[in-house]
């Protein structure tokens, strides 16, 4: 059977490469500027290339020579570019069209229309489609249509595909070998959803925070070590897909909170969410937004987990029931990476390549449909060969 090959362009981790990677799908090559980014790239894909730079900075023509590849050959081009210049946590104040960062989507083109892929999935934060009277979509649209490319474009949310976060993107799937590519259905269901019988056949209801962590051993502020050994077997099917293949537990560290913040998670019920008003007059802080300074709320999926995890001042990101915030393996479960995943660098700068990466359950959702087109092709293409 042919091993299908991939380019993971601003890869970071490795969360979009992780998902093909599951699906049996050859990662050739990871390409960021992120050096601690691409450590953990390198930690977790032996064998692929890696590629430091500046992609903005580098021709698309250098890198298909470096590889010694013909415009055509490469089967999958995946990739998501900084974010920032679109991402709804950025003020307002600070978004413009010209930003940069957001010249990146285009930068990913350039590359596109050099290597010619046969497939293409491009991920960035929900605003992007429709920020800047969707300036970015529609020159997106009409430069993947100008190099034969068949596209479809979706907001996806992570928790419809078994990812215990309610985590919303957009994604562009774009193919031109002749066999359409289709935008993953949804496995998992909200609770309580009125469904046919098919989709009750088809579905299992949303992962939760309870469903995804409870087999971890409970911590104090500050305390953990790395690696342990789990304390108990998998509870759920998620906690067996997170355990499997993994001898130890690695980063199930609490970090030590200061003072006023451990005095405010005491104050917060265990099992529920709450937040700021929750909190007496002497503990509130000076600002703050919905949903920050709460627990995570363990019968429902995770809000988004961000870069700053690490801090409770950013989200949701208080233990459900333990006087501190989430690990950095706790987030990377609530992420759906799995356990045998292994991060490098700092705790923070752990904790910032989870939080911008691609949650790989849904990377794998459409790496299935990928590889579904892919073998159709080829299939077509030996028997005319015969």
């Amino acid at each position: 059977m042919p091993k299908f090959k991939v380019i993971d362009l601003f890869c970071g981790c490795g969360g979009l490469s992780w998902g093909f990677k599951s699906e049996g799908f050859e990662i050739i090559l990871g390409a960021d500027m992120n050096p601690i980014a691409l450590k953990t790239f390198a930690a977790n894909f032996a064998g692929s290339l890696i590629l430091e730079t500046d992609l903005a900075k580098y021709s698309p023509y250098q890198l298909l020579n470096h590889l010694e590849m013909e415009p055509g050959e490469l089967d999958c081009l995946i990739g998501g570019p900084p974010c920032q210049g679109f991402s709804k946590n950025v003020p307002r104040r600070e978004r413009f069209e010209s930003d940069i960062r957001n010249r990146l989507m285009l930068t990913f083109l350039d590359f596109v229309q050099t290597f010619k892929p046969k497939i293409v999935l491009l991920e960035n934060v929900a605003e992007m489609k429709n920020a800047f009277n969707e300036t970015y979509t529609n020159q997106l649209i009409e430069q993947f249509n100008e190099l034969g490319y068949e596209l479809k474009i979706a907001k996806l949310l992570a928790t419809d595909y078994g990812v215990p976060q309610l985590r919303r993107r957009t994604f562009f799937f774009a193919n031109r070998i002749g066999f359409p590519v289709k935008i993953p259905q949804p496995t998992h269901i909200a609770p309580g959803k009125n469904l046919n019988l098919l989709e009750m056949e088809r579905s299992r209801s949303y992962v939760t925070v309870l469903d995804a962590l409870s087999d971890l051993p409970p911590l104090a502020s500050g305390g953990g070590i790395s690696p342990c050994e789990y304390p108990k077997q998998p509870e759920t099917d998620y906690q067996y897909l997170m355990q499997r293949d993994s001898p130890l537990l690695h980063d199930h560290i609490a970090r030590a909170l200061t003072e006023p913040q451990l005095e405010r998670v005491k104050h917060l019920e265990p099992g529920k969410g709450q937040g700021v008003d929750a909190l007496p007059q002497h503990l509130r802080p000076r600002s703050s937004y919905s949903g920050a300074y709460a627990r995570l709320i363990p019968d429902e999926p995770a809000r988004t987990i961000t870069r700053w995890v690490f801090h409770p001042g950013s989200g949701r990101f208080y233990h459900p029931f333990d006087n501190r915030v989430i690990t950095i393996r706790e987030a990377a479960r609530l992420q759906s990476f799995p356990d045998r995943f292994i991060f490098q660098g700092t705790y923070i700068q752990k904790s910032h390549q989870v939080g911008e990466a691609v949650p790989p359950l849904v990377a794998q959702a459409f790496a299935k449909e990928a590889i579904t087109a892919l073998f159709a092709q080829h299939s077509v293409h030996c028997v005319h060969k015969v």
